[in-house]
Order: C-alpha cells, then sequence, then structure tokens
C-alpha cells in the first residue's frame, strides 16, 4: 500500500501538464468580442428574456425546492413542455435540469442489457456517458459513416438505437438524418438525435435538423435538446410521444431524482423560444458563412466555425492571444478532439456585425503562425 494516498493525482497532474490540457474556469470579462459561447441568436441578454427569468424568480422562488416529481415543477415547466412540443413537432416534451441529463435519461431508458446502441464517434460527452450507463452493448462506428451503422446492425437480433448529435460541436458537421433513419427503419431500430445545437438553429423556425430534414413527426425518432445554446438560457428536454414521456417520468434517474430546473431558466427559456423566428436564423446563417468565409475555412450549415491547429498547447496560446486582442473564441483540444487535432472552435451570432466579423478573422490569423493550415480538416474518431 503507499503510504501517500494522494500520490496518485500529483502524477496525474504531471501528465496533464506536460500534454498541455491544463484548464482554468476564468470569469468573461465585460467588452470582448463574444466568439467562443453558443449564445447563437443572441439571446440570453435579451430584455424580454431577462425580465422572464426574473418575473419567474419573483413568482416561483430562486431554485425549484425539488424534484419534479414533489415540488419541481411549476405551470411554467409545463408550458415550456407544451411550447417546445408544438415548437418542434413533436407530441410531446419532458423537461429536465440540463442537457446532459436529457440524454442520460433517453439513452438509459431506451437502452439496456441486450440492447445495441450505434453511436458516432464524435459524440457529445453526455452521449458516451449515457451510452455507458445504460448497460447496452455500445459499437462506436466512424464518424458520420452511414456504412458503418447498417453493418453494426445487420445480424443484430433485438432492439437497437442509433444515437448522433444533430449538429457536432466540434466540426460543425450535419448528421446525414435522413440516411440514418433509413437504416434504422430497415432495421426496426430508433433514431436518437441531440440537437443541443440544432434547436433554434436550424429548421423552420428554429424546430431542429429533425425538422428541416422533415423527420419531426417520424415515430421512431427520438429527440434530445438544450436549452442553453440557441434559447440562451439553462436546460434541457427529451422530444419524444407521449408514452415515452411517460415512461421517462416513472424511471428516468435522471429526471426522478434530480432537482427541478430552476424557474428563472424556465421562464427564460419560454420566453426565448417565443422570439426565435426566421429572420434570426438568416442572421446567423449569414454571419456563420461571412465568418467561414473570412478565415478561409469550409462553411457548414450551423453556427460552428472550426480553425484546425494541431498542437494542444499552440492552439491554447492561440486562444490566448485572441483574449489578449479582445476576441474570445473556444480551444478544444484533449479528451475532446484526438491527440494531434486541437483546434479554435468560433461561434456565430445572429447580431454578428461585418466588421466585428472582418475584425475576429484579423485576430485568429495573427494569433496562429504561418505553419498552421487554416483549411478545414475532418475532425476523426475520439
Amino acid at each position: 500500500m503507499p503510504d501517500d494516498p494522494w500520490s496518485w493525482l500529483r502524477d496525474a497532474r504531471a501528465v496533464v501538464r506536460e500534454r498541455g490540457l491544463v484548464r482554468d474556469p476564468q470569469p468573461v470579462a465585460p467588452g470582448l468580442l463574444d466568439l467562443a459561447s453558443n449564445d447563437y441568436l443572441g439571446l440570453s441578454r435579451h430584455p424580454v428574456v431577462v425580465a422572464a427569468a426574473a418575473e419567474a424568480a419573483h413568482r416561483f422562488g430562486a431554485g425549484a425546492t425539488g424534484s419534479r416529481l414533489v415540488t419541481g415543477t411549476t405551470s411554467l415547466h409545463l408550458s415550456l413542455e407544451r411550447s417546445l412540443a408544438e415548437r418542434t413537432g413533436s407530441p410531446a416534451a419532458l423537461v429536465l435540469s440540463s442537457g446532459y441529463l436529457a440524454n442520460l435519461a433517453a439513452l438509459t431508458v431506451l437502452g439496456g442489457p441486450g440492447v445495441l446502441v450505434a453511436s458516432d464517434a464524435s459524440n457529445h460527452a453526455s452521449i458516451v456517458d449515457g451510452c455507458r450507463l445504460s448497460r447496452s452493448t455500445v459499437r462506436v462506428v466512424p464518424h458520420l459513416d452511414v456504412a458503418a451503422v447498417e453493418a453494426a446492425l445487420a445480424g443484430h437480433d433485438g432492439r437497437a438505437v442509433v444515437v448522433t448529435d444533430a449538429v457536432f460541436s466540434v466540426d460543425g458537421a450535419v448528421a446525414p438524418l435522413r440516411a440514418l433513419h433509413d437504416v434504422v427503419r430497415r432495421h426496426g431500430a430508433l433514431l436518437l438525435v441531440d440537437e443541443a445545437h440544432g434547436l433554434g438553429a436550424l429548421g423552420p423556425r428554429g424546430a431542429g435538423a429533425c425538422a428541416a430534414e422533415g423527420l419531426a413527426d417520424a415515430p421512431d425518432v427520438v429527440r434530445t435538446a438544450t436549452l442553453s445554446k440557441s434559447l440562451g438560457s439553462q436546460g434541457g428536454a427529451v422530444l419524444c410521444s407521449a408514452e415515452l414521456r411517460d415512461h421517462l417520468v416513472d424511471t428516468a434517474r435522471a429526471f426522478v431524482f434530480d432537482t427541478g430546473l430552476a424557474p428563472a431558466s424556465v421562464g427564460a427559456a419560454l420566453a426565448a423560444l417565443g422570439l426565435v423566428d426566421d429572420s434570426l436564423l438568416a442572421s446567423l446563417r449569414s454571419a456563420s458563412a461571412a465568418l467561414a468565409a473570412a478565415l478561409g475555412v469550409e462553411d457548414t450549415p450551423g453556427p460552428v466555425v472550426r480553425v484546425p491547429v494541431g498542437d494542444a498547447s499552440r492552439a491554447v496560446e492561440a486562444q490566448r492571444a485572441c483574449r489578449a486582442a479582445g476576441v474570445l473564441v473556444g480551444c478544444f483540444r484533449p479528451p475532446s478532439v484526438p491527440d494531434g487535432q486541437a483546434c479554435l472552435r468560433l461561434t456565430a451570432r445572429a447580431d454578428l456585425t461585418p466588421a466585428q466579423i472582418a475584425h475576429a478573422a484579423a485576430t485568429v490569423r495573427a494569433s496562429l503562425s504561418p505553419r498552421d493550415d487554416l483549411r478545414h480538416v475532418v475532425v476523426p474518431h475520439a
């Protein structure tokens, strides 16, 4: 037995430092040009959204005070669920306290021993953790590879679920949802789509990537979503049939045993949803395309713009240089991406001006050495 029970921690920290993976949460200073957040529609500080949050807190209190099944459900929660279902074309919706928990809830209920789950290799960590907790047989398939999904399901005798992000948070790619849906139909499986970066960014009135592909009302499609990105609030939701919603309420541990979403967040999300329209989405699409063009990288349908760097330490240096110049950008490094695939991640917003886009692009270019390749590179599987 070791004499020091914390020696493992010092060894682990040394590895983190050696790999350039030390992280330090910092408050965002005022005046920075924000191209790092997920506030795609600029609604987190919209006066209508902020006022709705304040009104909900005054009316219902600062916290939900208990789980949704005890004291944590307000009339606002139910209104938000109805509005989310109506907007996205889903029969029902269930609101949870985060998008992370929405994925845990959906996967642990849809999966289970004997269930096959085929998961895209670039799926979000919440999907990865949901797969693990589901105790399913999990097959990780190469990124965006429909043929690999087909092969994974072929010969499986029993229930199966294909799970994918709608819009991938690192490379901005949109999943081939139509093709995946064809596969699950042929095999009698289910398609679970995480609309975290699709809700409020794609589809009619921001209904999401599934709605854009005409899959909103497909009976074999289940969606999860977050309220913390385009809607500028906090929380998550499962968009599904009324029957599955009832089963989630009864059996999903991530719902049953978690404190309900705070009323202020519910009120803010509900108000934000009412502000999302096609004109906002058009502004977001224009800003994203302009930002990608200014950086010389590939444009994607969503708001994510990826600038490959490679080395994690150099990516961190570039991010710091941008911040020092007044531009806030994201930095993705392992374990978010594989070794050698670190990148800067910029996110467009509907309220960006042409001057801000030009300034951001110039700042990013200045932060990178000449040997950095700004051409789009598809992120391999993590």
